[in-house]
């Protein structure tokens, strides 16, 4: 889910279930557990949320604590800025 909002920040939260493959509400629960766990937070512009991630922290797993968030995010959506 994280990759997919850094994609698109601005993405309804019904896009990035549909690109995710499950439920609104589903949706709407991992976006809560990541905001809580401070990867991303929200900012409301009238009707629409805006996504902002905090790409300074660390993964949670003990295995992958080492591993940023900015690292992660940039193996995934690195080449999407180049088309």
């Amino acid at each position: 889910m994280l990759i997919v909002i850094a994609r698109a920040p601005a993405a309804r939260l019904r896009d990035i279930a549909a690109a995710c493959h499950v439920s609104e509400r589903t949706a709407q629960n991992i976006v809560t557990d990541l905001e809580q766990a401070g990867y991303l937070s929200r900012e409301r512009a009238g009707r629409r949320t805006r996504y902002i991630l905090c790409l300074d922290g660390t993964l949670r797993h003990p295995a992958d604590a080492h591993v940023p968030v900015r690292a992660l995010l940039e193996q995934f959506t690195h080449h999407d800025s180049k088309r």
